[in-house]
């Protein structure tokens, strides 16, 4: 399902949180709300822990992650990647890197088996992208944006992507990630979508400006909500038919 949230008074949640399918990581604030509503939704199944980022709460935006790994820019403290790494489960790869468009979670989107990054990415964060993540890299751009982390969000069930990608390059993008794609807003317009939402494979998060119709959208194309657990329901009844013929 699709729930919406604010940190303090912003709507853009994708700056100040990353959710993948083994962990989700909240920037600090002066608010709880904001962490409380991670923590309602996801505590029982992945461990929800609060986090800052060169003395930052940007997570977000400074991070890239998937359910292997998470990387971190280098202005990350030791500090910080200490707690980090105390706080994600074991299996969960953790890695700092050097490079010069900092802000990771702006220039990389990817999912548990894909990411696309931006052309101008370094070579050696392709291979550490590559190495931490366990991911096919693709260097992309959404929309003639080079800032493709911002510009679209997917996970491994259906992407959103910029309103102003064409056809083709939406045709391209889906078979590159093997997934559908659609082209949509969030938080009543915004073009950011990278920075209005974060979404693993049962969950979405976005602002609190999110219209109903954005909110259908988004819960149609990552297949959250009703329409997956009727087909979930369907397929079990299936199975259990076939079990008993």
């Amino acid at each position: 399902m699709a729930v919406r949230a604010r940190y303090e008074n912003s709507n853009e949640i994708g700056v100040y949180a990353k959710l993948t399918n083994t962990y989700c990581m909240v920037g600090v604030g002066a608010s709880e709300n904001f962490y409380s509503v991670f923590e309602g939704e996801l505590s029982d199944v992945i461990p929800v822990f609060h986090a800052s980022l060169a003395d930052t709460a940007i997570v977000g935006r400074l991070s890239v992650g998937n359910r292997h790994g998470l990387i971190v820019p280098n202005t990350t403290t030791d500090q910080e990647l200490q707690h980090i790494r105390n706080s994600l489960p074991s299996g969960v790869k953790l890695q700092r890197v050097e490079e010069r468009l900092s802000a990771l979670g702006n220039v990389v989107a990817c999912n548990d088996y894909v990411a696309i990054v931006h052309p101008d990415l370094d070579r050696e964060t392709e291979e550490i992208l590559i190495d931490t993540l366990n991911v096919e890299v693709f260097r992309q751009t959404v929309a003639d944006n080079s800032l493709v982390g911002s510009y679209c969000s997917f996970s491994n069930q259906g992407g959103l992507v910029h309103p102003k990608t064409s056809i083709e390059n939406q045709e391209e993008l889906s078979s590159l990630l093997q997934i559908p794609l659609v082209a949509g807003t969030i938080n009543r317009g915004s073009e950011v979508i990278g920075g209005g939402m974060v979404v693993n494979d049962w969950c979405a998060f976005c602002g609190l400006d999110t219209t109903s119709t954005e909110l259908s959208v988004i819960e149609s194309i990552f297949k959250l909500g009703d329409s997956q657990q009727s087909a979930i329901t369907s397929s079990m009844r299936a199975a259990l038919i076939e079990s008993m013929t």
